[in-house]
């Protein structure tokens, strides 16, 4: 059973972890560590008592960003992902905002394929913070 919770102070360490095992194949494409290994975390998500994945959400007046989402490879496949995107939308729609946006590096060639399936729109590419970064949006329904 996958329940998703607010982060708490001794989730730090794991949250680090799943950022670094889930991440780590991207730093020989990047050249360094992406940007969401370095990130606060703020929902988590347990299977089976092991916090699995982590979900940071910023709400911006006219949409909420999708900062980060991140799964541990040993947990994907199994909808943990797409439960926390689904949150995602949930929390859009009880703020009132009608978007969600994210952006992911271009060598993570595996979320270019995988944010389309989920109803993401690739918006632009640009080169932000050092890092060549794929801009997505999708919008969502009101309640």
């Amino acid at each position: 059973m996958l329940i998703v919770r607010q982060a708490v102070e001794a989730d730090t360490a794991v949250l680090g972890a799943i950022a670094a095992e889930a991440y780590r194949r991207y730093v020989p494409r990047i050249g360094r560590e992406p940007a969401p290994m370095t990130a606060d975390y703020a929902r988590v998500a347990e299977a089976d008592g092991e916090v699995v994945g982590l979900l940071v959400l910023v709400v911006r007046p006219d949409h909420l960003l999708l900062e980060n989402v991140a799964v541990l490879p040993s947990a994907q496949r199994r909808g943990v992902g797409a439960r926390l995107l689904g949150l995602a939308e949930e929390e859009a729609q009880a703020r009132g905002l009608h978007e969600i946006r994210l952006y992911t590096n271009e060598a993570m060639t595996e979320n270019l394929a995988y944010y389309p399936r989920h109803g993401y729109t690739e918006t632009h590419r640009a080169e932000q913070d050092g890092f060549r970064r794929v801009f997505f949006t999708k919008h969502v329904a009101e309640r």
